[in-house]
């Protein structure tokens, strides 16, 4: 065997074995959301996660010390992707919709994220999740509010600050209950219909307050979350 043989050979073997503990650590993370799901981040356990993901506590153990650490690592990569999701859904061109295109615009990827992801409601609203995440958590929701006040802050211009960052507060918990409901909602036509009475509550709320017109690119309403 040659030298260059050797080598190239010597490499291949760390990116093998660096893939499987990638596949294994996404193996860990699935089985922690389906636990965190089903039992809550407080009554789970390791032991629990390396049943539901079919191997034993110590090859779990070999990647994730404890508990917190695999629910940091997941509330990290749902976080991220949520950011990722919320730059797409508020962009100029979304934002220049008039309101019903611009609430599907919105919600529709929100609502996709969640139904595919609840673990994501299920870890980030836990009692006891670990204080890294729940700070990331705050951060987003912040950002996001900041996007959703924009809209009241350009169309309400003559309306107090005060009363501006009721109605963006109102209209985020409205979505947060909303999608609550959702997500417990059976998936087809009783999910369906929960969105569909989503929508109609925060049109019914918004018409009236910022109209159908398009919002105009430029303001201060393409502000996005940052990330």
């Amino acid at each position: 065997m040659s030298e260059e043989t050797s080598e190239s050979s010597a490499e291949q073997k760390p990116r093998r074995r660096q893939a499987r503990g990638e596949r294994r650590i996404a193996q860990l993370l699935q089985a922690a959301a389906n636990v965190f799901c089903t039992n809550g981040y407080t009554a789970a356990s390791t032991n629990a996660i390396a049943r539901e993901a079919s191997v034993s506590p110590g090859t779990l153990y070999q990647y994730f010390p404890n508990k917190e650490a695999i629910a940091v690592e997941l509330g990290g990569r749902l976080l991220h992707q949520m950011r990722e999701m919320h730059g797409q859904a508020f962009t100029p061109a979304n934002l220049a919709l008039p309101l019903p295109e611009l609430v599907d615009a919105v919600l529709d990827p929100m609502i996709e994220f969640n139904c595919q992801n609840p673990v994501f409601l299920a870890l980030m609203h836990g009692s006891e999740i670990p204080g890294r995440i729940a700070e990331e958590h705050d951060a987003l929701h912040a950002s996001l509010l900041t996007s959703v006040q924009s809209l009241f802050d350009h169309h309400l211009p003559d309306h107090t600050a005060e009363d501006r960052t009721l109605k963006a507060e109102m209209t985020f918990s409205v979505v947060k209950g909303g999608l609550t409901l959702i997500l417990a909602a059976a998936e087809g036509p009783a999910r369906d219909a929960a969105i569909t009475e989503l929508k109609t509550l925060l049109l019914r709320y918004l018409g009236p307050l910022i109209g159908n017109a398009p919002a105009t690119v430029g303001t201060a309403l393409t502000t996005t979350p940052t990330p």
